[in-house]
């Protein structure tokens, strides 16, 4: 069963896709998962908001027929502005360390899971809101003239749910600490020459290009993918000799298993493989 929320973050459970009117919804189909985000105007988040994309994102890693997931927003405006900040100013310090620290489980969980993550940005992208899309494996967007940033400095902040070291490894040193320091925004077509943004679409065709990019790869072996996702995580943050071993195991691990015979003889037959997750 797939999980919903309601507009004040409360889980429950549908076999259906969500309505419009939830804050997080979830659907799955062909081996791939939307995870929708609708918190009008610009989907700034709350505790609530961040513990029911929680939910949503351990759900889909624990089923056995998503290998994709797609991040969204039902706005055509925003992907995310990052934090509610009228919330932020007049809740307590520890209920923002309470959201803070929620938000900081969820971007985890998504980089631990097996799932392939894929940001589907089509509007702003600000302080927490770009660092959920720069926690997803791979971020396609809509050409546009819309911002990036990371802007926390400009309130006497700085990210703190990963971005200064996930932008560091993104773009590099130089840049991360030049746009950093500045708190400046920055356009898509911008972040695509950096390499923030893999693939930049007209607006028109981000959600089915990044669709059939979702269902190509739902396609593919399991096992392969979360072995390739963890390889890259884990083994990019090694030296050479330490990542090499990582990957060896990974795929010394893949050999024996049916998705591997399965390749092997549909090359053979000339036909197209059909992987089971096994």
């Amino acid at each position: 069963m797939v999980p919903t929320t309601d507009t004040s973050g409360a889980a429950t459970k549908s076999g259906t896709p969500t309505t419009a009117d939830s804050v997080v919804s979830v659907s799955v189909a062909q081996g791939v998962a939307q995870i929708t985000l609708n918190r009008p105007p610009a989907n700034a988040y709350n505790l609530s908001v961040q513990r029911a994309l929680y939910d949503a994102v351990a759900d889909v890693d624990q089923r056995s027929d998503v290998l994709v997931a797609v991040l969204r927003s039902a706005s055509d405006r925003f992907f995310c502005a990052g934090a509610d900040i009228k919330e932020f100013q007049s809740n307590s310090m520890a209920d923002n360390q309470a959201m803070v620290e929620q938000a900081r489980r969820t971007l985890a969980a998504m980089e631990r899971s097996g799932v392939l993550f894929i940001a589907q940005i089509g509007g702003h992208a600000l302080g927490g809101g770009l660092e959920l899309a720069m926690a997803c494996d791979v971020r396609f967007a809509a050409r546009g003239s819309y911002r990036l940033g990371l802007t926390e400095i400009k309130l006497g902040l700085i990210p703190g749910n990963g971005g200064t070291q996930r932008l560091t490894r993104l773009v590099g040193m130089p840049r991360a600490l030049e746009l950093l320091a500045s708190g400046d925004p920055f356009g898509v077509e911008e972040a695509a020459r950096w390499g923030l943004i893999n693939r930049l679409y007209e607006s028109e065709a981000l959600a089915s290009e990044t669709m059939a990019y979702a269902e190509r790869v739902a396609a593919g072996p399991a096992l392969a993918l979360a072995a390739s996702k963890r390889a890259v995580r884990d083994g990019g943050e090694l030296p050479l000799a330490e990542g090499l071993a990582t990957e060896q195991a990974l795929a010394d691990g893949l050999y024996d298993t049916r998705d591997a015979e399965e390749g092997f003889q549909a090359f053979l037959e000339k036909r197209t493989p059909h992987f089971t997750g096994r």
